[in-house]
């Protein structure tokens, strides 16, 4: 059992680590990529079967210390609260736009609507990056105590 809760925590890391890399990129670029979520999504699914895991190792009476519990269960609240700005992204770039509500948009041109998607995308992408790198950190601090 420990040797699978080491391989997920890898797993969980490099997932997690690339999602955050690409994410950076394309924040960067300001492109969408489909691979970002798709790495981000599978490093958040990695992440809780690694926290069970861990669970279940700490239930069978495995030893850790709290750095170890801190920096493993942190990382979760760190997705947790990336979800939520991501969210809130949306309301930031129609607000630093002076619009009110996604309605209005609809009422611009097509060509300016795009930009508003992209902003807001651009946005989100950046927050969930950011997250993804901090998850990384937070993991290997606890691979490392």
């Amino acid at each position: 059992m420990k040797g699978v809760h080491i391989v997920v925590g890898v797993l969980a890391i490099g997932l997690n680590g690339a999602a955050g890399l690409v994410g950076t990129w394309c924040w960067w670029r300001a492109q969408p990529s489909v691979w970002f979520w798709r790495a981000l999504r599978a490093g958040q699914a990695v992440l809780v079967l690694e926290i069970a895991l861990g669970g279940v190792l700490v239930l069978m009476g495995r030893k850790v210390s709290s750095l170890h519990l801190i920096y493993g269960l942190v990382p979760l609240g760190v997705s947790f609260v990336g979800e939520q700005l991501r969210v809130a992204s949306a309301e930031a770039v129609l607000y630093a736009r002076g619009f009110s509500s996604a309605a209005e948009v609809g009422e611009l041109p097509e060509d300016e609507q795009r930009a508003v998607v992209r902003a807001i995308v651009q946005r989100e992408v950046g927050v969930m990056a950011l997250a993804a790198v901090v998850i990384v950190v937070l993991l290997a601090r606890a691979a490392g105590t």
